[in-house]
C-alpha cells in the first residue's frame, strides 16, 4: 500500500492541475483590457464584466436558468422526500424497484431523455417550451433529492421516532418535529447539488429550448459560437465567484461532510 500512495498522490495533483489551471485561464482573461480572449491578458480592467451585466440576452437567460432552477430543486424535494420516507420507513412494496425507478435519470443519458419529452410533449402535444424545459429538470434532480435525503435518513437513528410515537404523537407531529430535523442536512444538500446541477445543464437545455426560453449556458455557448471577445470569460468568471459564495455559505452552515459525507454510504 505504501508503494501505492505516492502513485495515488501524482494522479490527485495532476487532476486537480488539469482541473484548476483552465479555470485559472479564464479568470485571467476576464479581467483583460484587450478586445479578444487572449493570455496572457492585455492590460488590467473591469470592462467585460460591466459588458457583461449589461448584455441584455445573458441577463434574460440568468432570470430563466436561476428561475427553472429553483422550481425544479422545490419540485424535486416536494416529489424525492415523500419518496424517499415511503422507501426508507414506509411498508412499500417494490422498494429496489421504486428507488431504481427515481435513481433512472442518473443512468438514462440526458440526451435520450430530452429527445423524448421533445418528441412526445413538444411536438406531439405542442406543450410549451418552458413547461417541459422545467419537467425535465426536474426529472433530471429526482435522483438527487431520493439518494441525498435517503441517505440522511439511513444514517439517521430511527428509535427517536418510534419513541415519539410511543409517547402519543401522531405521524404528521413525528414528521414535523422529530424526521424533518434529522433530514434537515440531507434537504439542504440536495437543494444545493439540484440547483447547481439544474443551473449548469447544457445537454437537456439544449434539446428542450427556444427562441423565448433559454437557459445561460446554452446562451453563453450560442455567443462563443459568435464572437471571440472575452465577454463569455467574464460571465463565466462571476458564475464561478457565485458557486464560491454558495460553497462558503453551505460550509458555514452545513458543513462539507455532512453535505456529502453521506452520499455514499
Amino acid at each position: 500500500m505504501s508503494e501505492r500512495r505516492p502513485v495515488a498522490a501524482t494522479l490527485a495533483v495532476a487532476g486537480y492541475i488539469i482541473m484548476i489551471v483552465p479555470i485559472l485561464f479564464v479568470v485571467a482573461t476576464a479581467f483583460t483590457g484587450g478586445s479578444t480572449l487572449r493570455f496572457p491578458p492585455e492590460g488590467l480592467s473591469l470592462r467585460w464584466f460591466g459588458e457583461a451585466l449589461s448584455y441584455q440576452p445573458f441577463m434574460s437567460s440568468l432570470v430563466t436558468s436561476a428561475e427553472i432552477a429553483i422550481l425544479a430543486t422545490v419540485l424535486a424535494l416536494a416529489v424525492g422526500v415523500p419518496v424517499t420516507l415511503a422507501i426508507h420507513r414506509g411498508a412499500l412494496p417494490g422498494k429496489g424497484v421504486v428507488e431504481a425507478l427515481f435513481l433512472s435519470p442518473l443512468i438514462v443519458p440526458e440526451l435520450v431523455v430530452g429527445l423524448a419529452l421533445f418528441q412526445q410533449l413538444i411536438v406531439t402535444f405542442r406543450i410549451d417550451n418552458w413547461p417541459v424545459l422545467l419537467l425535465g429538470h426536474t426529472a433530471l434532480l429526482l435522483p438527487y433529492a431520493v439518494r441525498v435525503t435517503g441517505a440522511a435518513l439511513a444514517g439517521s437513528d430511527g428509535s427517536l421516532e418510534e419513541a415519539a410515537r410511543g409517547l402519543g404523537a401522531s405521524p404528521m407531529r413525528t414528521f414535523w418535529t422529530v424526521t424533518l430535523p434529522l433530514l434537515r442536512p440531507g434537504i439542504f444538500s440536495a437543494a444545493l447539488l439540484s440547483f447547481i446541477t439544474s443551473f449548469n445543464n447544457v445537454p437537456l437545455s439544449l434539446l428542450l429550448q427556444s427562441r423565448q426560453t433559454q437557459t445561460l449556458p446554452i446562451t453563453m455557448l450560442d455567443y462563443v459560437q459568435q464572437s471571440y471577445d472575452p465577454m463569455v470569460a467574464a460571465i463565466s468568471t462571476l458564475i464561478l465567484a457565485g458557486t464560491v459564495v454558495i460553497a462558503v455559505i453551505a460550509e458555514r452552515t452545513v458543513g462539507f461532510a455532512k453535505i456529502f459525507g453521506g452520499i455514499n454510504r
